[in-house]
């Protein structure tokens, strides 16, 4: 018989559940923060108090680092769900795979950002049914120019279909990496303002290059 062939693009509800919870507290509070956090860098987060705590959200950062994924999870504070470009599950690299695993007990799961599966789709809609909110990247990858451009509005599809208001996020500080133990590196992390799925997708777009410049000072490319 064959190997069994994992679709790392299919999630139930059921796979949001307690020890996803706990593995993200673990990796948080025992491994990320008294490592990076105690030695290399200043996390300086401003959250934003408004957002409502009932509603669901789809979190939505700019992406500069290997770490953004731990970050956020601190900086959200809320069960989360992260889509991962599809390419982190498909390789042999032993290492790639041992982060594979880590990301997906996580909560991750995989996007084709060419072309979205059905079974993403479906999972989208499982992590909300989960009472999870979903991080979404939408640059698709890490981008280390300080530059908002060439974004993909696959964000902004999940957001109308699933009728979710979506949360920029700027992030600054880790477009270079700092390994000089106690000589910490400032990190800066503002959670904005929701912008409401229902707006024509230009605009959404539009607002969501606008928040992450205005927070970070990034060049906005987006018009």
């Amino acid at each position: 018989m064959g190997a069994k062939v994992i679709n790392y693009a299919q999630k139930k509800a059921s796979d949001f559940n307690i020890l996803t919870r706990l593995y993200q507290f673990y990796t948080l509070y025992i491994l990320f923060l008294p490592f990076f956090g105690g030695l290399f860098y200043n996390f300086k987060i401003k959250r934003n108090k408004n957002l409502d705590k009932k509603k669901l959200y789809i979190y939505a950062p700019n992406h500069i680092s290997y770490i953004d994924v731990f970050i956020l999870n601190f900086v959200i504070g809320r069960p989360l769900a992260y889509m991962a470009k599809i390419e982190l599950f498909k390789t042999e690299n032993w290492k790639q795979r041992y982060v594979t695993r880590n990301i997906l007990r996580l909560g991750a799961f995989a996007v084709n950002r060419e072309k979205v599966q059905l079974s993403t789709v479906k999972t989208v809609k499982e992590v909300f049914k989960a009472k999870y909110n979903l991080c979404i990247f939408p640059q698709g990858g890490i981008r280390k120019n300080k530059v908002i451009e060439n974004v993909s509005g696959g964000f902004i599809y999940f957001a109308k279909v699933n009728k979710i208001d979506i949360v920029p996020v700027s992030m600054k500080g880790l477009e270079t990496y700092n390994w000089k133990p106690f000589k910490k590196q400032d990190v800066d992390i503002v959670v904005g303002e929701p912008i409401s799925y229902e707006l024509p997708e230009e605009e959404i777009l539009k607002q969501w290059a606008e928040q992450i410049c205005s927070l970070n000072g990034y060049e906005n490319k987006i018009k």
